[in-house]
């Protein structure tokens, strides 16, 4: 499959998503991003490194500026805290060159993923004779991230097709 059709297919995935579905689709470029990452260390290529965990950065910093702290309650705190550690592991990445950093915040990152992949199910599940009339853009929808920890709007969109 061509670039262009990946690009057409990721795009077309996100349109079609629930705001929980968006989240695991996150972490999910988020790990893939570090996996890309791990290799690039282990093969010596320092510029593909650092475009994967920058995009894996990206992300995750997305995620966390976005945690709505009044609404979240502990939620929204846990996960700040959470972000903030692996954004701080992730600078290790780059600077040591250290794909140990990057394989533990993808064991992070899995769990989280996981959990929101099966509450995307199970708010597919019970929703499937309400549909919604027209789709959130990926902006609204990463407002409506989870019941407790609901998201303002970002300044800017996140591609998840890099």
């Amino acid at each position: 499959m061509d670039r262009s059709a990946l690009r057409t297919y990721g795009t077309q995935q996100v349109m079609t998503s629930s705001p929980v579905k968006l989240v695991a689709l996150l972490y999910d470029k988020a790990i893939v991003s570090l996996r890309e990452a791990v290799e690039a260390i282990e093969s010596g290529d320092v510029q593909a490194r650092w475009k994967a965990n920058n995009r894996a950065t990206e992300i995750l910093t997305h995620l966390c500026t976005t945690l709505d702290h009044e609404s979240g309650g502990d939620i929204a705190r846990n996960l700040h805290q959470l972000y903030q550690f692996m954004l701080g592991r992730l600078f290790e990445v780059d600077m040591k060159n250290d794909a140990a950093a990057a394989r533990e915040v993808i064991g992070l990152l899995e769990p989280l993923r996981d959990s929101w992949r099966e509450l995307a199910e199970q708010t597919h599940d019970s929703s499937q004779t309400v549909l919604p009339q027209s789709r959130p853009s990926l902006d609204t929808a990463a407002r409506k991230e989870a019941p407790g920890a609901d998201h303002p709007q970002p300044s800017e969109p996140l591609d998840l097709s890099a």
